[in-house]
């Protein structure tokens, strides 16, 4: 997943020689960034921008053109630059430890998770490290195998990370409640209900997305399993992205309402 730059050796590996190069630069093909880097005319902007800069597209970035969740509040392009780069111009994000080489245009999951914990708020890292070993099949072992030394820090947020999530506002919440006293559960399987995504004694917080909500079979099982809930004697409460990213203090005072009165609670 190159996003359209390219480095001279790994064109090479694509069975390019050196007149290749040349000629599709002449031609129009190949866009010459920086020596020994190339673009094609459709290649990503800000991964060029990164290039085209010195370094490579990285930290927040990279995360988001890996197909990861990442919050609102980060954006322009983070680029991170080697040790023997030219002195960089506009952001430059590093990771713990040593520079590490620019080999590849967009830096891997590991590369820039490392960046992304000094421009990231803990919440949102960890959020974004949910979103990371949920869905690219990646463990917590392998993501602190691939950064090599792995700082207090990242291993202490890390510890907090649930890959059970199924999504960023999941993950939001879970946090929350967590920060507030509570104890949760990550995914749990009801009875007659399937998996939710969130439980606090006996009710059930389900994080409700437009994308996944909406369509009419979606809309007419979240019914259905809110019946069944109720049945089983279940609170379910639906919440939305705008109410855990811009509405969490009514949210958290219905619940503690909720929990305050004890109806939370699991009896025979």
């Amino acid at each position: 997943m190159k996003f359209g730059v390219f480095s001279l050796a790994e064109l090479r590996q694509l069975g390019l020689d050196d007149w290749d190069v040349r000629k599709q630069v002449r031609d129009g093909s190949l866009i010459r960034l920086r020596p020994g880097w190339y673009a094609t005319p459709i290649a990503d902007a800000a991964v060029v921008e990164a290039v085209r800069r010195g370094g490579a597209l990285g930290c927040v970035s990279a995360l988001r053109r890996h197909g990861l969740w990442v919050p609102p509040g980060y954006d322009g392009v983070h680029a991170r630059f080697s040790k023997y780069g030219k002195k960089p111009r506009g952001r430059s994000c590093q990771g713990s430890g040593r520079p590490l080489p620019v080999v590849t245009a967009l830096d891997s999951v590991p590369i820039a998770l490392d960046c992304a914990v000094k421009c990231m708020k803990a919440e949102d890292w960890i959020v974004v490290c949910d979103s990371a070993l949920n869905t690219a099949s990646l463990t917590v072992s392998d993501l602190q195998s691939a950064m090599g030394t792995v700082p207090y820090r990242i291993r202490e947020l890390m510890a907090r990370c649930d890959p059970s999530s199924q999504s960023g506002t999941e993950s939001f919440a879970r946090l929350r409640l967590r920060a507030a006293g509570f104890t949760v559960h990550v995914q749990p399987q009801i009875p007659d209900v399937g998996h939710v995504d969130l439980r606090v004694g006996r009710l059930l917080i389900e994080c409700d997305s437009k994308e996944h909500h909406t369509s009419l079979a979606n809309y007419q099982n979240d019914r259905h399993r809110d019946r069944k809930a109720l049945l089983g004697r279940w609170l379910t409460m639906r919440i939305t992205y705008d109410d855990v990213l811009y509405g969490w203090d009514d949210v958290l005072a219905d619940v503690r309402a909720i929990t305050r009165a004890g109806r939370h609670r699991i009896r025979p």
